[in-house]
């Protein structure tokens, strides 16, 4: 798609829009697939004058529910495949697939500017502590004067191609899509299961030679292990550019091994949604990955002020921890219709030297160094970081609580083996008797997105407590994962293939045919090594969804035995496309049947 086309459809689509009485601040909410019709949407929105709600359609249909009700948009786009789980809101739905015809009647011309730079852009919502999920009201001031304070490093421009890796209801969407776009570049569309396939993704990255790439931590490190497996083409990449969550940088030796420091260039940006993506920014060198152990965060963007303060609001020294605070243009407006939690974590910031000037309270630990760096040091509450989304451990503890079987609950985030960090839920029994994992699992799924869901659940007689009758983290036993059976003296050459690449990648001495992947404590990320060693070690093309879909060894083999051809490792995405459509309808159309 041109520029020339997005403009026109997306004026085409505003004034379809205006017909629904939008005025500033309005919004409008977008549930689509990653892909043009998206993108053609939310443009509309902005030059109708509202903003846009991103709903991701991977989430359960009672969360989406709770979003609508809350943000009570005007109208609601999106494509047909899509609209069955939107049709308890009472909201307009309008299925621009099916509208085409209608839309595309309208005047392409260009409109009146309606919006003011102090309008509303864009609400995301994130996990909440009370089990209820927030919505941050990010305005067009906040998101304009982030790509302009950070131009004189990056100097984007309409050479670069950037990819739309992240879902829409990420934060780091609105980098990539819109730093992108004000800055003439071309966009790719990732399709979701792309995404999910690190081989496929790396594929995707050469073809295109996309040379603005952002990623959380943990799957750039799956970008690496691609190459580790031998698979290294030429790519075009400029920068890499880190956000989401805390970046190890030993785990980019091997990338700095073989493509040095220089180009790409590997940037770390500390973010956060309330302060618009972005707040820092620090180079990481092949150095740093020798030396440094630290999650080192770098320098503020220019004009954001950053605060190491105590709990009495006073600076600390450099080199002691305290709190950051983030003050300057990136502050969003606050909660959507939650001015308590707003008045709480948007507060006065009395260093700005002007009145009525607020600091976003993040919650975050770090310290100063003698260098000027900012070295983060984790969170200071409940908050947590899983695959680059920010998760409350208290709205998943709230939901728990809310089935007969749970009388309390309790949800950690540990990393007990290999992999990436992993919520595992304790609970102590109610009145309805011993809810199974799988009767937990499944109550959460009817709740919560799939990140959200406890890969283990651990029953306890009473919750441990410290002196201070408080609930003691730190003593909660690590989950007893299930026990593999022995094994099976009739299984088939492929099954103890398929056994062998499970016990290197989950580091386990024995696993049963029977046997669970994600009971075993398998994860998305060491999915995607299973995934790599299917197809290298036993030359049989699989898709990663597959490996969803038959998740015990049993139901693999026989799933890989009734395949007589392999597809390539990476097809065009335009051919790919129907069967792409066909497996998210499968996976995210009603409800949700993944592992977790």
């Amino acid at each position: 798609m041109t520029y020339r086309e997005l403009d026109r459809r997306s004026n085409q689509l505003a004034r379809t829009l205006m017909s629904y009485g939008l005025k500033p601040d309005s919004l409008v909410a977008v549930c689509f697939e990653r892909s043009l019709e998206m993108i053609v949407s939310m443009l509309a929105i902005l030059k109708a004058g509202a903003g846009y709600l991103p709903i991701d359609p991977s989430y359960p249909s009672e969360r989406i529910q709770l979003i609508l009700e809350d943000a009570n948009p005007s109208v609601i786009l999106t494509q047909r495949a899509l609209a069955a789980k939107l049709q308890q809101a009472s909201v307009p739905i309008l299925c621009v697939d099916e509208e085409r015809v209608s839309i595309a009647k309208e005047d392409p011309g260009r409109l009146a500017s309606v919006a003011c730079v102090d309008d509303l852009a864009y609400v995301i919502y994130t996990s909440g502590s009370t089990g209820k999920p927030k919505g941050v009201m990010v305005t067009h001031h906040n998101v304009g004067r982030l790509l302009k304070s950070t131009e004189s490093w990056f100097k984007f421009d309409s050479t670069d191609v950037w990819t739309l890796f992240h879902s829409s209801a990420f934060d780091f969407s609105v980098w990539e899509i819109w730093g992108c776009l004000l800055t003439g570049g071309r966009l790719i569309c990732v399709p979701y299961w792309v995404a999910r396939s690190p081989r496929d993704f790396y594929g995707l990255l050469a073809k295109e030679q996309v040379t603005v790439l952002n990623q959380t931590p943990a799957a750039f490190y799956q970008i690496i292990q691609v190459e580790d497996s031998g698979l290294v083409e030429p790519l075009a990449l400029r920068y890499v550019i880190f956000g989401g969550e805390a970046l190890n940088f030993v785990n980019l030796r091997p990338w700095f091994d073989r493509h040095g420091d220089r180009k790409p260039q590997l940037i770390n940006m500390y973010g956060i949604t309330e302060t618009t993506v972005h707040v820092t920014y620090r180079p990481v060198t092949t150095q740093d990955s020798l030396t440094e152990t630290r999650s080192l965060i770098g320098t503020p963007i220019p004009d954001l002020r950053l605060y190491l303060l105590d709990s009495q609001l006073r600076p600390v020294l450099p080199g002691v921890a305290g709190e950051l605070y983030v003050g300057g243009a990136g502050v969003a407006r606050g909660y959507l219709n939650r001015p308590q939690l707003t008045a709480e974590r948007f507060v006065a910031d009395p260093f700005a030297g002007q009145p009525g000037a607020l600091m976003y309270k993040s919650g975050d630990l770090a310290r100063l160094l003698d260098n000027g760096d900012i070295e983060y040091l984790g969170r200071g509450d409940m908050q947590v970081k899983i695959r680059g989304f920010r998760i409350e451990l208290g709205e998943i503890e709230a939901t728990l609580v809310e089935h007969p079987g749970v009388q309390q609950a309790v949800v950690s985030a540990r990393r007990d083996g290999p992999g990436e960090q992993k919520l595992v839920a304790y609970f102590v029994k109610g009145a309805a008797g011993s809810p199974t994992a799988r009767d937990l699992r499944d109550f959460l799924r009817a709740t919560l997105p799939e990140h959200m869901i406890p890969y283990a659940y651990v029953q306890l007689d009473a919750l441990p407590l410290t002196v201070n009758g408080k609930i003691d983290r730190a003593v909660l036993p690590p989950p007893t994962v299930a026990i593999p059976a022995e094994p099976d003296a009739t299984a088939t050459q492929l099954e103890r293939e398929i056994v062998d690449i499970w016990c290197q990648t989950l580091g386990k001495q024995r696993i049963g045919l029977g046997d669970n992947f994600f009971d075993l404590g398998g994860d998305s990320l060491l999915l995607a090594t299973v995934h790599t060693n299917v197809r290298e070690k036993l030359k049989i093309e699989i898709s990663i969804t597959d490996l969803f879909e038959f998740p015990t060894v049993r139901s693999l083999a026989r799933h890989l035995g009734t395949k007589s051809s392999a597809e390539p490792s990476f097809i065009d995405a335009q051919r790919r496309a129907q069967k792409q459509r066909a497996a998210f309808a499968r996976k995210h159309v009603g409800r949700i049947r993944g592992t977790s």
